[in-house]
């Protein structure tokens, strides 16, 4: 519905009554009696008909290229402020509305199309707006299309783009695909709809694939033994291309041509994973490193400008990073610090009502929310959220335990927390919150105490990962189904860890980071449901636990937070010595916390 507010009924009545009426619209046999004061006021087109392009005492106006239906809409939004907009009329509505310059049901049909935009017509969405003046919704439908690529290639609308757009999407560096498979598989199904037409254009297209980001088995296998390909010395010759800058870079020597560069430059991914502070080396760290899961890497991005910590919660809201309370070895934090990406700059937001470090923090419907933590004295049940539209925390209702080290997620509209320590003991309980009701419930308990525990909505479960249950670090982990209120045990990690950043990203759960039991650690693994397998990633650049991580997606300058575009983050460095001895520190010992709760905090002794 588009609306421009209450409007009197008067001029309306007028018009249907035929009555101080001063001119005639005709479309088709169609006539619309209209007063052109009224018109005027809703397009400048009307207004320019009247004024500048026919003498005052004409009457009837024609107006072609729109049907009657459409023309009868426009002339009651002039005179009501709104019009239905709908599936079935929202392109003729655009077209009308954009030949008339009604601006306002423009926008409205703009929003409506992007509103709607799925696999199966964000194409032909955006072919639309060659022909309809909509810069918005043709961006929005073009990014929808590089995002949601790997799902809008099996629609039918795929087929009925040209070569210049396949051959413009397909370079792109945001193209989001996994695998350069995806790339190549889709230009076959392109040019199989219509070979006698397409077969010409595969040389231009397949040089748009990055081969070189393929194994060589598969170039061998799939992409040189096919018949487009082997017989066509254009196509061989990028085969043959990608296969020496694969070499290249398994021998860390330098790329010859630009065509192998170009074959072997990653694509941007969708999101990336930022790893910010936590214990490093006898210090807190306001380290900040971001995790490139299209090239299995991760950059330094550390500014200096946030104050160090650890055991603090991070959040991405609003396009926006929250770092909310923690301990920097001395004062238990109730303050909040917000990263603008674009700026590279850190500010203040309001503080908590209660210092914690330990924190469980997330996201819920465009609120942040903190539970638990350890105030330097005692271990709380308080909770409370930040709404950033206002700046503001308000408490909420307090959780059924005392809880400093859980972790908590948000699943299906309710937030889950598990596990933790209560000063006595580490905890197998968890509990759910409803925002709807503020209240919390008591689910199934976990199958392993867990404190220093990971917790991350995964495939419709909440997973619980890792921690310390009192004895020693685990590399357990288990699945909850809200459905049947009950635990899983899932595929254990590769090694034991507590306090540790955890997310997911690219439908991968990944944890970083944390302490295994000897010492603090900079190793990364990711696993895989489908596969029920945990799997080695690039380790972070230095070691530390008690950091917290957060996703960013789609940000507008994602390219400040990969790898820089004019090199290739694809050489395997060296791996480093595992035996080399680092001084390190970590999070506190849990049952040291328990003999000495005064400093349990602030030493921390591997």
């Amino acid at each position: 519905m588009c609306s421009r507010g209450s409007y009197t009924s008067v001029y309306n009545e007028l018009r249907l009554e035929g009555k101080l009426c001063d001119a005639i619209v005709k479309v088709d046999d169609v006539e619309f009696q209209i007063h052109k004061i009224i018109l005027c006021n809703c397009s400048p087109y009307f207004r320019a008909l009247f004024t500048c392009w026919s003498t005052e005492d004409r009457k009837v106006y024609n107006v072609s290229n729109m049907s009657p239906h459409m023309m009868e809409l426009i002339i009651q939004f002039a005179y009501t402020g709104s019009v239905m907009v709908t599936e079935d009329n929202v392109q003729d509505l655009l077209l009308a509305a954009d030949m008339l310059n009604v601006v306002e049901i423009v926008q409205t049909c703009s929003n409506f199309l992007s509103e709607h935009l799925c696999p199966e017509n964000c194409v032909s969405i955006w072919q639309f707006t060659n022909i309809c003046f909509c810069p918005e919704l043709r961006h929005r439908a073009h990014r929808y299309i590089v995002h949601h690529f790997m799902e809008v290639v099996f629609q039918d609308e795929f087929l009925q783009l040209s070569v210049q757009e396949l051959t413009d999407i397909l370079e792109r560096d945001d193209l989001n695909v996994k695998k350069e498979s995806t790339v190549f598989e889709a230009i076959l199904r392109w040019i199989s709809h219509l070979p006698e037409e397409r077969e010409g254009h595969i040389a231009v297209l397949l040089s748009k694939v990055r081969l070189a980001l393929s194994s060589e088995e598969y170039i061998k296998n799939t992409v040189m033994s096919n018949k487009l390909v082997s017989n066509n010395n254009e196509c061989l010759e990028i085969a043959n291309d990608a296969m020496q800058t694969i070499g290249h870079m398994v021998t860390n020597t330098p790329l010859e041509s630009n065509l192998s560069y170009r074959l072997a430059r990653p694509r941007l991914p969708d999101a990336v994973l930022l790893a910010i502070g936590g214990w490093s080396g006898i210090n807190p760290s306001d380290e900040v490193e971001v995790y490139n899961v299209r090239t299995d890497w991760w950059i330094n991005t550390t500014n200096n400008l946030m104050h160090p910590r650890a055991y603090h919660g991070t959040v991405f809201l609003n396009q926006y990073v929250y770092c909310v309370g923690g301990f920097d070895g001395v004062e238990h934090f109730n303050t909040v610090h917000r990263f603008d990406l674009s700026t590279h700059t850190w500010h203040e937001a309001a503080p908590m009502h209660c210092r914690r470090c330990y924190v469980s923090v997330t996201v819920l419907n465009g609120w942040i929310y903190a539970m638990g933590g350890f105030d330097g004295q005692t271990r709380l049940r308080t909770a409370e959220r930040y709404r950033p539209e206002t700046n503001q925390w308000s408490l909420i209702a307090p959780m059924l335990e005392q809880r400093s080290d859980a972790s908590c997620t948000t699943l299906h509209s309710k937030i889950y927390i598990c596990g933790g320590f209560n000063g006595n003991q580490c905890l197998e309980t968890a509990e759910y919150y409803n925002p709807d009701t503020n209240q919390w419930t008591m689910i199934t308990p976990m199958n392993s105490r867990r404190s220093g525990i990971g917790v991350i909505a995964y495939v419709d479960h909440v997973y619980a990962v890792g921690g310390f249950d009192g004895n020693s670090r685990l590399q357990s982990a288990e699945a909850y189904n809200p459905q049947t209120n009950a635990w899983q045990a899932a595929s254990s990690m590769l090694t034991p860890r507590s306090n540790f950043g955890i997310e997911v990203i690219d439908d991968l759960l990944f944890v970083v980071g944390g302490f295994n039991g000897a010492t603090t650690t900079y190793n990364v693994e990711y696993y895989d449901v489908k596969m029920n397998v945990w799997f080695e990633a690039c380790r972070m650049e230095i070691y530390r636990s008690a950091l917290s991580c957060c996703v960013v997606p789609r940000y507008p300058n994602m390219t400040e937070y990969t790898f820089p575009r004019v090199s290739l983050p694809l050489f395997h460095l060296d791996e480093l010595d595992e035996g080399d001895e680092v001084d390190e520190m970590d999070e506190v010992d849990e049952m040291d916390e328990m003999e000495e709760e005064e400093a349990e905090e602030a030493v921390n002794v591997i």
